[in-house]
C-alpha cells in the first residue's frame, strides 16, 4: 500500500534545505511512499538537485507563492497567505491527494490553517498536539496537549483524554491504554479547579469500562512511564516537553564534554561506547520529533521547527506510520462511541483556533 504525504516544504527554521532532503532520504528507505513536496518550485528543484533526487519517480513538486513566517500572526496566516506552502499542503489531505501532511512551521498558524481546511472530527471543541516522551521502561509515554491550547476547561482536557486513548489504542494495539492526569500531587484533594473537574469526569469514565483512568501523576511520572499517556492543558505542555528536551541535550553535551577532558576519559569513553550510544538514542529528542494535531478529520503531524534532516525524517515516519495504520477511520469510529454530546446550550465562549506558544 502507497502512503502519500505532502510536505510544507518552506516552513521551519531552515526549509527546503531540511525538508527536502529528509523526504528524500525517507523516499529512499521506504518504498512504499510518495511524496508531494509543496512551496517555491524554483527553490525544492534545487535542493533536490543538490540530493540526487530530481528524476525521483515518487517524488511530485507543488508550487506555492506564499511562504508562512515563522513570526507570523494566525489572522496573516488564515486570511492573507492562502497560497502559502503550509495552506496548499494541508489543502492535498483534505481534496484526498495526500493521505497525511508535515510540517514544521509555525505552530499556531498550522493548527488555525488545518483547522480551517479539515474541520474538527464530530464531537472535538479543540484539536490538540499529541506527541511522545522517553520512559525508564523503555517506551514512549504519549502526552498532549503540548502546546495548542494554552487555557482548557474540564471538557476540553476530557476530550483529549479520550482522542489520546483512542490514538494510543490504535498505535499500540492496546484495547485501553493508561491515562494519567497531570497534577501537582497525586491526591484527589490537589490541583486547580479545571484539573479537579476533569478528574471527576475520567474517573466516571472508568468506573463505566469506557477509559482506563489511573488518576493523577506528577511530573516525573512522565519519565517513569507510569501511564500510557498523559493529559493536561498546552501551556503546561509545551513548557514540559521544552524542559525535557533541553535536559536531553544538556545531558548530552555534558557527558561528551566530560569524556573529552582527559585521556583517561576518552579510555573510558571507548570502553563504554556501546552504553553511551544507547543512553544517546534513549535521551535525543530527535528520536521523537513529530506531533499529530489530534482532533482533526485529516492527518497533520506537526515537526519542531529547529528540526534538522535527521529530525525531520522521524515527523515523517511518524506520519507515513498513522496514514499506514488507518488510525483516521479508527478514531473517528471510536470517538463517535466514546465522546460525550456537547451542550449547543452551552457554546465555547473562550475557544481558539491555537495558541502561539512554540
Amino acid at each position: 500500500m502507497t502512503i502519500k504525504i505532502s510536505i510544507d516544504c518552506m516552513g521551519g527554521d531552515h526549509g527546503p534545505a531540511v525538508t527536502v532532503a529528509a523526504a528524500v532520504a525517507f523516499a529512499k528507505r521506504e518504498p512504499d511512499v510518495e511524496f508531494l513536496l509543496v512551496g517555491l518550485e524554483e527553490n525544492i528543484h534545487a535542493e533536490l538537485k543538490k540530493n540526487h533526487a530530481s528524476q525521483h519517480p515518487r517524488i511530485k513538486v507543488i508550487h506555492a507563492s506564499e511562504t508562512v513566517e515563522m513570526d507570523d500572526p494566525i489572522e496573516v496566516a488564515l486570511r492573507r497567505k492562502k497560497d502559502s506552502s503550509m495552506r496548499v499542503a494541508v489543502t492535498q489531505v483534505k481534496e484526498g491527494n495526500a493521505q497525511a501532511c508535515v510540517s514544521a512551521g509555525n505552530t499556531g498558524a498550522l493548527m488555525a490553517v488545518s483547522r480551517y481546511v479539515l474541520k474538527t472530527m464530530q464531537g472535538v471543541d479543540r484539536p490538540a498536539i499529541f506527541g511522545m516522551l522517553p520512559n525508564q521502561k523503555n517506551k514512549p509515554t504519549y502526552m498532549l496537549d503540548l502546546g495548542a491550547n494554552v487555557d482548557c476547561e474540564p471538557l476540553h482536557l476530557h476530550q483529549f483524554a479520550i482522542m489520546g486513548s483512542v490514538l494510543v489504542s490504535a498505535l499500540e494495539g492496546r484495547e485501553k491504554p493508561s491515562i494519567g492526569l497531570l497534577n501537582v500531587g497525586e491526591e484527589d484533594i490537589k490541583g486547580n479547579d479545571v484539573v479537579k473537574k476533569t478528574a471527576q469526569l475520567l474517573r466516571a469514565d472508568h468506573e463505566r469500562g469506557l477509559l482506563n483512568f489511573y488518576g493523577n501523576v506528577e511530573g516525573n511520572d512522565i519519565f517513569k512511564g507510569t501511564t500510557d499517556i498523559v493529559v493536561c492543558d498546552g501551556f503546561v505542555g509545551n513548557v514540559t516537553l521544552k524542559a525535557a528536551e533541553g535536559m536531553g541535550r544538556f545531558v548530552k553535551t555534558t557527558l561528551t564534554e566530560a569524556f573529552k577532558s582527559s585521556p583517561l576519559n576518552i579510555l573510558g569513553a571507548i570502553i563504554a561506547r556501546g552504553a553511551l550510544k544507547s543512553i544517546s538514542r534513549t535521551m535525543n529528542p530527535s528520536n521523537y520529533n513529530g506531533g499529530s494535531l489530534l482532533g482533526l478529520r485529516g492527518i497533520v503531524f506537526k515537526s519542531h521547527g529547529s528540526a534538522d534532516k535527521y529530525s525531520y525524517e522521524w515527523a515523517i515516519q511518524r506520519a507515513f506510520d498513522a496514514a499506514k495504520n488507518d488510525v483516521l477511520t479508527r478514531i473517528s469510529t471510536s470517538m463517535a462511541i466514546l465522546m460525550p454530546v456537547a451542550d449547543p446550550a452551552t457554546p465555547d465562549n473562550n475557544d481558539q483556533t491555537a495558541q502561539k506558544i512554540a
